[in-house]
């Protein structure tokens, strides 16, 4: 496509400055929600990318302090109002200047707005246009309301976490939201910004929840067509059925998680746990899972949770200690290559992956809304923020 003349270089240009992020030059349009967009927007924003967040005037949707929301780092705020009279041709005059626009309305609300992807890619037609939903742009529910339980219960995976004997464990909203949500829709707008930038079309990225949730359980597709999968929750080999594929609840209360799935492993796993591989059951016939475990429990009860991690640390047993978000920021391994860091007053995870040319940076605090309406009409060439910012 062609480019603004104020925009900075292409990334992996001549004039890429080190550290800057693989996407430094990628203009991205945020248009403001809650979950998986803005999480998406974070990853495009932490690897570079000038994103540039539309706040609509008033309070917070969650509540809270925005300045201690990690998911608008390295990104900048300006305030809009889309249903005010210039709101959206204010955002279509921002689109027309950027490459990717990100939005998380229900079907049919960006319409509506007048700043669709008919409004903004007719402004700008090599223009990527993801829309994160739970259910999709089309389909029976795609009009309804949910979050993300509901979304991986619908598509079979919420059925496959929990004990057999319990009720489906909640995975928090890691599973639905951030990696059936942000992860496929910041792949399918990199996708399709290579193929933008190839031949000067832009489209619409649908990334649903449902689908992306769906396409994380192929592997178990797989097996349950060779019938190596039961379709039931507890009692597989991965799913916590399997007793050398679990947690352990140690003396003190506190758990290990134990993966020692290749044989090589689980001979260490059987030695240094206290056990005589001799003296056990054949692993390999579910029948003997139950013996196992019922081993495998009373041993780790005989200790503190802080005594077996001293037992398996630096083994390849496969054996770790189950930690706290506030215990995993100052494990060594973690502290060692910077997974977690201080910046801008605050623990948080570092930008993911790592490149060995163009690292992510920490560049900028949480955006407070409308904080960078100035600059962003300054650095855009937008003066149409400023009629809108009063």
């Amino acid at each position: 496509m062609s480019h603004h003349p104020s925009d900075p270089p292409d990334p992996g240009g001549a004039g890429h400055p080190g550290g800057a992020g693989p996407l430094y030059g990628v203009r991205v349009v945020e248009l403001a929600g809650i979950g998986p967009g803005p999480f998406a927007a974070m990853l495009l924003a932490d690897l570079g990318a000038d994103v540039v967040r539309v706040d609509r005037p008033g309070p917070s949707p969650l509540g809270g302090d925005p300045a201690f929301d990690v998911t608008n780092r390295n990104k900048r705020s300006v305030l809009v109002d889309l249903k005010s009279p210039e709101g959206p041709e204010t955002v279509r005059a921002l689109a027309a200047r950027a490459e990717i626009l990100v939005e998380g309305y229900r079907p049919g609300v960006a319409e509506r707005l007048g700043v669709g992807p008919g409004e903004c890619m007719a402004v700008n037609p090599a223009l990527v246009y993801g829309r994160m939903t739970g259910w999709g742009q089309r389909g029976p529910l795609a009009p309804l309301a949910g979050h993300d339980i509901g979304y991986i219960a619908t598509a079979g995976a919420l059925s496959m976490i929990g004990a057999a004997d319990g009720p489906p464990a909640v995975p928090v909203n890691l599973l639905g939201d951030y990696a059936g949500g942000s992860l496929y829709l910041t792949t399918g707008v990199l996708a399709a910004l290579l193929t933008a930038r190839a031949t000067g079309r832009g489209q619409v990225v649908d990334a649903a929840i449902v689908d992306g949730t769906a396409h994380l359980t192929s592997m178990f597709w797989g097996m349950l067509a060779e019938g190596t999968w039961r379709d039931a929750r507890g009692g597989n080999l991965l799913d916590g059925g399997c007793p050398y594929y679990g947690t352990y609840e140690t003396g003190d209360g506190g758990w290990m998680a134990v993966g020692a799935l290749e044989p090589q492993f689980y001979a260490a796993f059987v030695s240094l746990v206290g056990l005589d591989a001799e003296d056990l059951p054949d692993r390999a016939d579910p029948r003997n899972w139950a013996e196992l475990r019922d081993r495998f429990a009373a041993r780790f009860r005989s200790a503190t949770r802080a005594e077996w991690t001293s037992v398996f640390e630096g083994t390849d047993a496969c054996v770790a200690p189950v930690l706290s978000l506030r215990e995993a920021a100052a494990h060594p391994h973690l502290t060692g290559r910077g997974t977690y860091t201080e910046a801008h007053g605050m623990t948080q995870p570092a930008p993911a992956p790592r490149f060995s040319a163009t690292p992510g940076t920490l560049r900028l605090p949480p955006a407070v809304p409308g904080a960078h309406t100035p600059d962003v009409a300054r650095d855009w060439d937008v003066p149409e923020l400023l009629k809108d910012h009063r």
